[in-house]
């Protein structure tokens, strides 16, 4: 495998959700992944969250199969572990014994409240996760209940990626330092962290706490997705009074009141009005060809099936196919350090 994590070994005990993501990035990015499942539970190869993993199937109850756990874990650099607090320390693997035994070591624990507080131990998913954090009250339109983003905000982007950065810092402390690292990584507190433009924004724009009334939670009429005459839609993102004067041209609207003073709030209820009327005159594709390619912060909304054959992200390759099962190449793209086409797992 190439990429700049080439010679990192990352040991994970095999989980759902956020430790699979971080543990894929390590792959993509050229670390040597062995994940460690349970007997009779093998990772799925069209689950594009397992590929390029090598697999060991360990009972962490049985003796032996805990000590050539043990081993492996001596052998790594990093380990990712989801269970809930305490766990690991009831299965005679507590995070300060493994570092004795390996002082490089760095321990990346993923749970969604916390190790400790008064609910750590209760069960929760990331909706419950990004309900406490601020993030789930944001999404949604006026007047309607919050819409769960999917598991992107909290598993994912508060998640996973948080514990990947942390591990990758801890790893280039450990390098630099000899001295490994114990991360408590907590989806509240890195989702609550992914909201930082937020708080910011009621300092600056005065946010308001009632959600759909906001610059970029669909208040804004130039800010906002809109049904086509075909029953797709589109997305607009003219913020800046530069790319708004474009999509207000190519709209004929260059003469609107608000063609200067796009951010005052009492246009936007009419120009949200007029937006929507005027973009279910067309299809989706039509406004594709009137639209894409200029600076008016436009884009079709598609569907993940319909996104792998857009023209941008044919010509870049960003969707690969994976025994048979398209999906997201890996991402970012290093100049000096081309990540390799992922692997299916496979056993170590």
């Amino acid at each position: 495998m190439s990429g700049p994590l080439e010679g990192i070994r990352i040991v994970e005990l095999a989980g759902i959700g956020p430790g699979p993501f971080a543990a894929m990035m390590f792959a993509d990015h050229g670390a040597e992944v062995i994940t460690v499942h349970r007997p009779g539970a093998p990772l799925n190869p069209r689950d594009p969250l397992n590929r390029s993993r090598l697999t060991v199937a360990a009972d962490l109850k049985d003796k032996d199969d805990l000590e050539m756990v043990r081993e492996l874990i001596n052998s790594a650099d990093g380990l990712i572990e989801a269970f809930r607090p305490g766990v690991l320390e009831r299965l005679n693997l507590a995070p300060d014994n493994l570092i004795q035994s390996n002082p490089k070591l760095v321990i990346g624990r993923m749970t969604g409240w916390g190790q400790n507080g008064p609910i750590a131990q209760t069960a929760g998913h990331d909706i419950n996760y990004i309900a406490i954090s601020g993030a789930l009250h944001a999404f949604g339109r006026v007047g309607e209940k919050p819409t769960p983003p999917v598991n992107t905000v909290g598993d994912f982007g508060g998640g996973a990626m948080m514990l990947v950065f942390a591990m990758t810092a801890a790893l280039l402390k450990a390098e630099k330092t000899g001295k490994g690292e114990i991360i408590d990584c907590s989806m509240v507190e890195g989702s609550s962290l992914l909201m930082s433009t937020v708080w910011a924004f009621q300092e600056t724009y005065g946010w308001e706490m009632e959600r759909g009334k906001n610059l970029l939670d669909s208040g804004a009429p130039f800010y906002d997705t809109y049904e086509t005459l075909d029953g797709e839609h589109i997305a607009i993102g003219a913020l800046e009074q530069e790319f708004f004067h474009i999509l207000m041209a190519e709209l004929g609207l260059s003469d609107d009141p608000c063609i200067n003073d796009h951010l005052n709030q009492k246009h936007w209820p009419r120009l949200s009005k007029l937006f929507t009327d005027i973009f279910k005159t067309k299809t989706q594709s039509e406004w594709c060809r009137s639209l894409e390619g200029i600076d008016a912060c436009f884009a079709p909304v598609l569907s993940i099936r319909q996104a792998v054959e857009h023209p941008q992200n044919s010509a870049r390759g960003a969707f690969i196919s994976l025994n048979g099962v398209m999906q997201p190449a890996p991402s970012p793209r290093y100049q000096n350090a081309p990540l390799q086409q992922p692997k299916r797992p496979r056993p170590f």
